[in-house]
């Protein structure tokens, strides 16, 4: 695996294929400049043949001079590379299907037409100077002999790198290693891997890609993308950083505001229980959780919240144990030391979180202790249904 995977982030291209997403220039400025100031190297920022709409803002992106390289998407035609060609674009990306589903059913065209037109246009496309890459779309899909064919053509003809889609997401952690070593070993091509999210594994499936050799991994913010999107931007970050013990450059700390940003520019609200960004990841509520993190945090919890500017709260409910109970009144100025009344006051929580579905409130636990305080020892109180 690379020491130090080059992440293109493709927030403002495929992150806005997903359905009913539209983020207007301002968005996508805003978008743009904090990935940069986060240390995203490469970013994808859009589709120079949509039209001059799509083209006035990548050149309103360009024109901010941002530190990263910057890359457009078309398709490998002669067509769309000329758009590409009218941009200032770092590097010019161009796609192709490889798949033989692909080739019957939508191009229908063969394998060599296919090897045919990654010789014209990516040769075409390097004579200009540029950064190319070109794309292998359902490469998840295609004869691997064939998808090496298709990588030493373009290669030949001036690529410098190819993008390997799992278009469908239909691999698994074990074949995405395989494909990219088989890759990696009929190839010295740069290997991107484009990771789509329809069985739950896109980043599971970029990490280890990067352990066979690719070299680059497209990531969307919140995994935004077409379907059930792409790889999430902060889970391959921190996968790389906490399980492969390696560098993507990128500011952990900007990955909880980038999140946000994206989430309103997209309307799309991240999930609480989403990894990395999710209101829920650094919240404990069972006790003995609470208890193991006040003894010490690695206990439960695999990396700091610190690294990405954030903290781990405590929720008091049906699964606290009485050490939560004891800290969260701390917290507001009371000293709970008599275990009988900590009982009482546990008990009075339990069944307020069983009732309301909702964390109490501060008022709340200061009214459960006065309740908790009226009642004889040994007395229950369970409170009235009504």
């Amino acid at each position: 695996m690379p020491l130090n995977p080059i992440i293109n982030d493709t927030t403002l291209r495929d992150g806005e294929q997903t359905a009913g997403v539209a983020f207007t220039v301002e968005e996508k400025c805003a978008i743009a400049c904090a990935l940069a100031a986060a240390g995203v190297p490469e970013m994808e920022i859009g589709i120079p043949a949509m039209g001059d709409e799509e083209m006035a803002g990548i050149h309103t992106l360009a024109a901010l001079a941002l530190p990263a390289k910057l890359m457009v998407w078309g398709r490998l035609t002669e067509v769309d590379l000329d758009s590409a060609l009218r941009c200032e674009a770092d590097i010019i990306h161009l796609s192709i299907p490889v798949s033989d589903i692909h080739l019957q059913y939508k191009l229908r065209q063969s394998r060599d037409w296919v090897l045919a037109q990654v010789s014209r246009v990516i040769g075409k496309a390097a004579s200009s100077g540029r950064m190319i890459s070109l794309g292998a779309e359902d490469a998840s899909r295609a004869d691997p002999l064939f998808l090496a064919q298709v990588a030493r053509v373009a290669q030949a003809n001036g690529a410098s790198r190819i993008r390997f889609a799992d278009t469908l997401g239909v691999l698994d952690p074990f074949t995405t290693y395989d494909a990219i070593a088989r890759l990696r070993d009929a190839v010295d091509i740069k290997i991107e891997i484009h990771a789509h999210n329809d069985l739950g594994l896109a980043t599971a499936n970029t990490l280890a890609a990067l352990r066979a050799g690719a070299t680059h991994v497209n990531t969307t913010v919140n995994g935004l993308g077409e379907r059930a999107g792409n790889a999430a931007l902060e889970e391959v970050v921190m996968g790389v950083r906490h399980l492969h013990h390696a560098d993507t450059g990128i500011d952990t700390q900007a990955l909880l505001p980038i999140s946000q940003l994206v989430a309103r520019a997209s309307g799309r609200q991240v999930a609480v229980n989403k990894s990395i960004v999710g209101e829920g990841v650094f919240t404990h509520e069972s006790g003995i959780h609470i208890d193991g993190l006040l003894k010490n945090a690695s206990t439960y919890e695999s990396f700091d919240p610190s690294e990405l500017g954030r903290q781990r709260r405590t929720v008091l409910g049906k699964h606290s144990g009485s050490q939560a109970v004891r800290q969260a009144y701390s917290l507001l100025g009371v000293v709970l030391d008599d275990e009988a009344l900590t009982a009482r006051v546990l008990t009075r929580i339990r069944s307020h979180a069983m009732r309301v579905k909702q964390e109490a409130t501060a008022d709340e636990l200061h009214g459960f202790l006065l309740e908790s305080l009226a009642l004889p020892s040994g007395c229950s109180n369970t409170p009235n249904p009504t």
